[in-house]
């Protein structure tokens, strides 16, 4: 990443450091999880480079000129930027040209402080403007102008509105144990952002579950990414998730895979747990009869701040956990109180942020007899 402005950017973002920073995070997880008793690790890595399937970046104006930018935490001035090395290579294609329409076009460049790409492995690119301005006309003739030119869907944000010239989505494909998976991927819903580490995710995940059997309860699902591949190893599925969006999603996902043994109910997990345990009736579950499940396994991804207390309790109720968890931290605090009632079998971890701290781990957990 070649930067106008400073080199503390850059940092780590080099592919000949690649193996050593992985190596630095797996030290410290394994420090970290000292005291729990923990099989051989999995360690499955990404691409040192175009890793990123989505990103957004800062517009900022100088000199008459548009940059794309990006602020160091705590300071106030950002970088400009000239190029994304660990993004996608659709990424990085499409960004000196949108650039260029942008500096080329007034319409266009007023007001604009920032821009977002979504990007697939199928091949596919969604970009959206966000400007601190409302979206007339001029700008509406001006985005359809670059939508041709880049043969690329735009979507326009300011406050309270949102112009959609084409479409607010893309679809991947992803291949998992053998099978192409189709996947919806809307504008402003969570995805994975390293489309061929989510796909090892997605195959460990399955291959972890082949022989659980039952049925699957999913919390968290998203819009379906792991239900979608996890579902072939069970009866029947029933996931849960909060966020609209993902559940219109989810639903769009399972049936354009074909896949009709998933339940999805938007509701929380403590939710979840109230209803499980009959603490009250909940209107969403009138036409789903919990008693007719046999729930074998449970599938977890919660987001950083991990499984509360209640899910916690929920979750060792069952024969076999799979959890995905993206904050080694919480995970540890979780795991400490799950390994009270289960043994962990599998421990894998997903490079998913290479050059970050951050660090995917994927955990089975069986009861013990």
């Amino acid at each position: 990443m070649r930067l106008l402005h400073g080199d503390s950017l850059l940092q780590q973002i080099n592919p000949a450091n690649y193996q050593q920073q992985l190596d630095e995070k797996l030290a410290k997880l394994k420090a970290e999880f000292s005291g729990l008793a923990l099989p051989e690790i999995e360690i499955h890595t990404s691409e040192p480079l175009h890793f990123r399937m989505r990103a957004e970046f800062r517009i900022w104006h100088e000199n008459d000129q548009a940059h794309y930018a990006m602020n160091q935490p705590g300071e106030k001035r950002p970088y400009i930027i000239e190029d994304f090395p660990i993004g996608s290579e659709l990424i990085n294609q499409l960004m000196p040209k949108l650039l260029e329409a942008i500096n080329t076009s007034e319409p266009l460049s007023r007001r604009i402080f920032s821009a977002e790409f979504l990007t697939t492995l199928s091949g596919e690119a969604l970009i959206t403007l966000i400007y601190h301005k409302p979206l007339g006309d001029d700008w509406q003739r001006a985005a359809q102008a670059l939508q041709q030119q880049l043969e690329v869907p735009i979507i326009g944000r300011s406050r309270k509105q949102k112009v959609v010239l084409d479409k607010d989505f893309v679809i991947e494909q992803l291949q998992v144990a053998g099978k192409n998976y189709h996947y919806q991927q809307v504008e402003t819903g969570f995805t994975q952002p390293n489309a061929k580490v989510n796909q090892k995710m997605l195959n460990w995940a399955v291959t972890q579950t082949a022989q659980c059997q039952g049925d699957l309860v999913e919390l968290y699902c998203g819009n379906g990414n792991f239900t979608c591949a996890l579902a072939q190893n069970f009866e029947r599925v029933l996931a849960t998730e909060i966020s609209k969006i993902s559940v219109r999603s989810a639903q769009y996902n399972f049936a354009a895979n074909n896949i009709d043994n998933i339940t999805i109910v938007r509701m929380s997990s403590e939710e979840f747990t109230e209803a499980l345990n009959g603490v009250r009736p909940f209107r969403r579950l009138k036409e789903i009869d919990l008693k007719s499940y046999n729930f074998s396994t449970i599938f977890v991804d919660p987001p950083r701040a991990g499984l509360d207390d209640a899910t916690v309790e929920l979750v060792k109720r069952f024969d076999n956990i799979l959890y995905i968890s993206c904050n080694p931290e919480t995970l540890k605090n979780n795991l400490e109180n799950i390994c009270k009632t289960h043994t962990i079998e599998r421990f894998a971890i997903f490079d998913q942020f290479p050059y970050t701290h951050h660090l995917e781990s994927g955990i089975l957990l069986k009861k013990k007899q």
